[in-house]
């Protein structure tokens, strides 16, 4: 499963652990149970049982209880979306996120969206935070920066500010906080723009045509949320109704460019307690590409774009140097070392929590402020997560229930399931969590040889089929 060099300057105590656990009788199940997780570093740990009978006879199928598994507990994975808490379930999340947006480009017929959704006017939009501050940067232009050095793309200076006391970290994190309202006001005004482009009135606009998106929040190095969505324009009915002709890419992207910059999307965060009324807007760095099926040239296609958006939906705040958790005093920034930057930013939070407590800044600190949901979608825009891991837990069911022999309950009326489940615990010990990790990792290099020789097969298909 690994190498000696895995286990190389070990404390003694996870050693120790380690030993314990794989020589311990029960290690095979408990390596098998950790495999089924992906590898979970953070698994949920239950009790109880399940039983399946035949209603009609009153026949037990099969029964199963966790009284059997190492340490009486059934370990199932967490599912936690950060990258930073569990590697794992994060892969499956951003597969999950992957094939959600796909779909609404590309179409899916398993999943209810026709590929004809392909004809329709899609852009991929990133609206991004206003400056609050002069920061270092690369600049796309080349040369250097404003303080007068070349960053290396490494470089931990990065997003900082050049003056930090006279950066605006307040505005900063109230923009975080709000950037979830500032969306909804966008998307309201991109309705008003998209029906005036198109000599409509709102009421009419609903009856030709809707407008779809599915979006992601990424944390920029200086600390601030932007969103990067995939918009697309379809016919009144989603993505399998074709949009009216006025529908096009360039009306799309005109009509975001003004809602994005109209007034009407500004929001006002009113003066209290000392603390001047400050108007929060979208910057002025906004990217509007067209989506195509296939490279051409300055566009993006439906492949780059799902695996940016997916990549992003496992990723939060930390990525800027602050604690994925929520954080309790101060004193934990010494403890974890914050960077001087984030822990400004963290500062603020504390300090205008009191002033506007119906944001709840402090509980979301180690956000930065931000609040809203990391990746979200129209209604219509495409399949949901929930759909995904429900076809996902039911095909495994079937793989169950074909491995022992059992009918289908939702088939067969005479097949009664009872089952009690109660939550025992969470996560690994030392040696565990180690164990796991290599579970991990041999599990993600089979997938990527598999990848790769899929690919190797299919490029040499092509090549034959050319000659």
């Amino acid at each position: 499963m690994t190498d000696s060099a895995t286990f190389a300057g070990l404390d003694p105590v996870t050693f120790g652990d380690l030993l314990r656990v794989a020589g311990s009788p029960g290690f095979d199940r408990w390596r098998d149970q950790i495999h089924r997780t992906g590898g979970c570093a953070n698994p949920i740990h239950l009790t109880g049982w399940t039983l399946t009978k035949d209603k009609t006879t009153g026949e037990t199928l099969h029964s199963y209880t966790s009284k059997a598994e190492p340490g009486g507990r059934l370990r199932v994975a967490c599912g936690n979306r950060r990258a930073s808490r569990c590697p794992a379930c994060a892969r499956t999340y951003a597969a999950d996120t992957y094939h959600l947006i796909r779909a609404g480009l590309a179409g899916d017929q398993d999943k209810d969206i026709p590929t004809t959704v392909r004809d329709h006017p899609r852009v991929f939009a990133t609206l991004t935070a206003p400056s609050f501050g002069p920061v270092h940067n690369r600049p796309s232009h080349g040369g250097p920066c404003r303080c007068g050095t070349a960053h290396a793309a490494e470089d931990g200076t990065l997003g900082t500010p050049l003056d930090p006391d006279t950066y605006d970290y307040a505005t900063a994190v109230l923009f975080n906080n709000h950037a979830g309202d500032l969306w909804q006001r966008f998307t309201n005004r991109l309705r008003r723009e998209i029906a005036a482009r198109a000599g409509l009135t709102q009421r009419a606009l609903k009856e030709q045509a809707r407008i779809s998106y599915g979006k992601v929040a990424e944390f920029q190095k200086r600390g601030a949320v932007h969103f990067h969505a995939v918009i697309r324009l379809d016919g009144p009915d989603g993505p399998e109704d074709p949009p009216p002709a006025w529908a096009t890419v360039q009306l799309l992207t005109d009509a975001i460019r003004s809602a994005a910059g109209h007034r009407y999307t500004t929001l006002t965060v009113p003066a209290a307690d000392g603390q001047p009324a400050r108007h929060l807007r979208w910057g002025t760095q906004l990217d509007i590409r067209p989506v195509r099926a296939l490279d051409a040239g300055t566009d993006i296609t439906e492949q780059a774009v799902a695996a940016y958006v997916a990549k992003y939906a496992t990723k939060a705040a930390e990525t800027t140097g602050t604690l994925d958790r929520r954080i309790g005093e101060l004193a934990e920034l010494d403890r974890h070392q914050i960077p001087d930057h984030a822990r400004r930013l963290i500062r603020a939070c504390k300090d205008l929590d009191p002033v506007y407590p119906d944001r709840r800044l402090w509980a979301w600190a180690h956000m930065l402020g931000f609040r809203g949901h990391f990746s979200t979608k129209s209604r219509r825009y495409s399949t949901t997560l929930g759909a995904l891991r429900q076809t996902r837990a039911d095909y495994r069911a079937a793989q169950q229930r074909e491995a022992l022999g059992l009918p289908d309950p939702d088939q067969d009326p005479t097949v009664l399931v009872l089952a009690d489940w109660q939550y025992a615990g969470h996560g690994h010990s030392p040696g565990e969590s180690l164990l796991a990790a290599t579970i991990a990792r041999d599990i993600q290099l089979n997938r990527e040889t598999a990848r790769e020789a899929l690919a190797e097969r299919r490029h040499l298909e092509g090549a034959q089929t050319d000659e």
